[in-house]
């Protein structure tokens, strides 16, 4: 062994135990790792920051930023909001909800689907009067598992793709992966839905609450029914339906200045005011979805127009605030701060006025559309106090369809091989800025930072590895067991490394390791390196074990009431089956 290699092995040993630890973040280690192994000379100093331009790095931050466009632009709600029933049964439920999750994450980021279906399971776990432990977990594996079968939908299939592009001269397709990946999903899905949750440990006490600000009574909101609706002259009760769906109370209807009760058998119209009792995502679901207006529309369409978007705040009103005792049409918070107030919270007294009206007491809660560049500003001249941000976002529902168009063309484009993946990822983010659908303010902020440092750092510490020979040696120890085996036993057994490193570390670096060791393995076998990479692929995004092994398990880890040795459970034998029906399937599409 070199001394070069002594000092990769060292460094990587040194990553792992970082990782393990947990008490510092993993861009950090990462990082730190990478300016260590230059300063030693392991790393040469000319492509110590070529990770930041690599296209595993741009694809990574661009599928993040293509995610929240179309988030925003109600795609994914147009998706949920059709298919998910409460009065379902927790077996179908689990089995549609996973099937929405696994075929959102083959097409974007596994970690934002989670983000986007997180919140409809735990709302439809709370209206059919169960534990959202019971449905998270299985929620979190099916994204997990659809996020195997494109290219785009994790980063370890990104990561394979470009390191078989520099190994063999050209990188797997979006599509490559869905025949091992699409079986291995299939699989899972069918396991997870009919037999895995049963395996859950129910924790009664659980909790599903959202960040802790359930203890708020719903927002008191207005929208309004805008010129050319489909619902004027529809009875009021051809709301109702879609009202129960999104979690909404109606509570009235203002005509001409006057309040009237919601009597089902009243002909909507024109310019009438809905008045609802519900929470952010709620109305903003049951907006998009009736095509409403917000209460100030005239004002939501100056402040789009500006490119820069707006966004919901939540604030808490001080006895101190300038807006207390008076409304906000007095002190002229639409045209002296382009801010609408959406709606008012309001503990033990029912609001009777039309809210922009209504004289603000302290201790009530606002819910604010303010410009997304001007929020602190905002919130500084009203003198009151933001809560925690809970991420809701300003539907843009007029553009679903364009969304969609534009991302299925470039995924479309893509796939042919007639754009590059990353051009046409980025071509798609531009479409949505340039359309608005994803405003400027926000272009940067859905990156995962981290994760952009941690690949970048990390690329050419596994390149150094490989050109030391050190995969070479890692490639030998593997052989050196399976000797003798047939070529199923030695594609198990790599799996079965990757699968391990994977549940205890991040699977992007678990993925750089572990694909020049499977090349190696391939070389030294004559055989192709095309099987040992997909069975790669396959281990490490199959992090079922533990909480800390993906994102995903751990965004679910709090809001599902689980403990550290409860994902095992479903984990392990889900693991198992994903190693059985991976290996013959590789064999098959992908012969040695």
């Amino acid at each position: 062994m070199t001394s070069d290699q002594i000092l990769l092995f060292s460094l990587f040993g040194l990553v792992f135990a970082f990782l393990l630890w947990g008490r510092i973040r993993y861009d950090v280690v990462a990082f730190s790792a990478l300016l260590l192994g230059v300063v030693l000379g392991v790393v040469p100093t000319e492509a110590a920051f070529s990770g930041f331009g690599h296209p595993a790095t741009l694809v990574v931050a661009l599928v993040l930023v293509v995610s929240a466009g179309l988030v925003r632009s109600g795609a994914v709600l147009l998706i949920t909001r059709t298919l998910v029933d409460a009065t379902r049964g927790l077996a179908a439920h689990i089995a549609i909800m996973g099937a929405v999750g696994a075929v959102l994450s083959a097409f974007m980021n596994n970690v934002a689907a989670l983000a986007l279906l997180m919140p409809v399971d735990i709302a439809t776990a709370r209206k059919a009067g169960r534990v959202a432990g019971l449905s998270l977990m299985p929620l979190s594996f099916a994204t997990i598992l659809g996020g195997m079968v494109t290219l785009i939908g994790t980063p370890p299939n990104i990561i394979i793709a470009a390191i078989r592009e520099e190994a063999v001269g050209a990188p797997f397709a979006m599509f490559d992966f869905a025949p091992v990946g699409g079986v291995a999903a299939i699989a899972g899905l069918a396991f997870v839905a009919l037999v895995g949750w049963r395996v859950i440990p129910s924790r009664e006490g659980a909790t599903v609450s959202g960040g802790g600000l359930e203890q708020f009574a719903d927002y008191i909101a207005e929208l309004t029914v805008p010129e050319e609706s489909a619902l004027i002259g529809a009875p009021l009760s051809d709301v109702y339906p879609e009202a129960e769906r999104a979690d909404v109370a109606l509570l009235g209807v203002i005509r001409n200045g006057k309040r009237r009760f919601a009597a089902r058998h009243l002909k909507l119209a024109a310019g009438d005011a809905l008045v609802l009792e519900a929470q952010p995502e709620a109305l903003d679901e049951f907006r998009t979805a009736l095509k409403l207006d917000f209460s100030d529309a005239r004002r939501l369409e100056d402040l789009q127009a500006d490119g820069s978007g707006v966004s919901f705040v939540e604030a808490v009103v001080p006895d101190t605030a300038r807006i207390v005792g008076r409304s906000a049409e007095a002190i002229g918070l639409a045209w002296r701060r382009r801010t609408v107030l959406m709606g008012i919270a309001r503990q033990g007294t029912r609001i009777s006025r039309q809210v922009r009206k209504t004289e603000v007491a302290p201790g009530d809660i606002l819910l604010l559309l303010v410009p997304s560049e001007a929020k602190d500003e905002v919130l500084d001249w009203l003198g009151v106090l933001p809560l925690a941000d809970r991420g809701v976002r300003v539907t843009q529902g007029a553009k679903t369809w364009a969304a969609i168009g534009i991302f299925a063309a470039a995924v479309a484009v893509a796939a042919l091989g007639l754009v590059y993946l990353p051009v046409a990822l980025g071509i798609v983010a531009m479409a949505y800025v340039l359309l608005r659908i994803l405003p400027v303010a926000e272009l940067y902020t859905h990156i995962e930072w981290p994760v952009v440092v941690l690949l970048g750092s990390m690329i050419p510490l596994g390149a150094a590895l490989e050109s030391s020979g050190g995969t070479e040696l890692l490639a030998g120890a593997l052989l050196g067991l399976t000797e003798g085996l047939p070529a199923w036993a030695v594609l198990t057994v790599l799996m079965v490394v990757t699968m391990t490193l994977s549940d205890v570390l991040n699977n992007t670096a678990t993925t750089i390791v572990a694909a020049p060791v499977g090349i190696e393995m391939a070389r030294v076998l004559g055989a192709s390196p095309d099987p040992f990479l997909m069975a790669v692929a396959v281990a490490a995004s199959a992090a079922f074990l533990t909480p800390i092994g993906h994102k995903n398990n751990t965004l679910i880890l709090g809001p599902g009431g689980y403990g550290f040795g409860d994902y095992w459970r479903m984990g392990l034998p889900l693991e198992v089956l994903i190693i059985a029906v991976s290996i013959p399937t590789i064999l098959v599409v992908w012969p040695l």
